[in-house]
């Protein structure tokens, strides 16, 4: 369980897990930093990108919060300030969280971060790095997918539908397989509870196939059969089975 902790700074405030024995200060969110130490491996991925930090605690994924489509043009990494809850790093630290204490496999949040300047501010989110994994972009760009592989992911998305947890990018890229081939979700900025409802789920399911396509899925021979066609019903299946074990059960005389 993670018991998150808030320490102010001279520009805004830090959200950490309280269980990690130290208190991170604001240069663990300075790439720069870690840079200058030999620390930092630079990463590709997801809009402005993530960078591997050797912190004291372990091997994290940085990430600056940056803004995308017409948004970044008016500013590339500012958002308006509606206080210190509601910004995007307290958020998604606050959900991860959540999602750790329901065992779903998801990247352990370490500490997050917002500076705060008038109307506006800036964020950062620092989460536990899952070693050796790649993303389902990558395994489908080495043609390295399958039924079985298929059938981990479509189970693994209706846990996190059974818990009723929207994605708010699902794609290829937020998807990762690591070394044993288990699969966990990442980057949840924005992601919410909601009620359960089949539109959301479905739509969840349908940016995850426009991304793969857009990645080259309809390329591939026989990718339907033997990727998209397991995953639905390894989805259907479990998302079924979850919603059994959950309804009440009659009280027997």
């Amino acid at each position: 369980m993670i018991e998150a902790q808030v320490q102010s700074t001279a520009t805004g405030a830090i959200v950490f897990d309280r269980a990690l024995g130290v208190a991170p200060d604001e240069a663990w969110f300075d790439h720069a930093h870690w840079s200058a130490l030999g620390k930092a491996d630079a990463h590709s991925g997801g809009r402005g990108g993530v960078a591997f930090v050797d912190t004291p605690i372990g091997t994290c994924a940085l990430r600056h919060y940056h803004r995308g489509g017409l948004a970044a043009r008016v500013s590339a990494d500012q958002y308006l300030w509606t206080g210190a809850a509601r910004t995007r790093a307290f958020r998604e630290f606050r959900l991860l969280a959540h999602l750790v204490g329901l065992g779903l496999p998801v990247s352990s949040p370490v500490a997050a971060r917002y500076v705060h300047d008038g109307l506006r501010y800036r964020a950062d989110l620092l989460t536990r790095r899952i070693e050796g994994a790649q993303t389902l972009a990558d395994r489908l760009a080495q043609a390295s997918l399958g039924p079985v592989l298929a059938q981990r992911v479509g189970r693994t998305i209706a846990r996190l539908h059974a818990a009723n947890v929207w994605h708010a990018d699902l794609n290829a890229h937020n998807i990762l397989i690591d070394s044993n081939d288990a699969v966990w979700l990442i980057d949840f900025d924005r992601g919410r509870l909601r009620k359960p409802k089949l539109a959301w789920q479905q739509a969840n399911l349908a940016r995850l196939r426009r991304s793969l396509d857009k990645l080259g899925a309809k390329r591939l021979e026989g990718f339907d059969a033997q990727f998209w066609h397991p995953l639905l019903a390894a989805y259907h299946d479990a998302l079924s089975q979850s919603l059994v074990a959950a309804a009440p059960r009659g009280v027997s005389s």
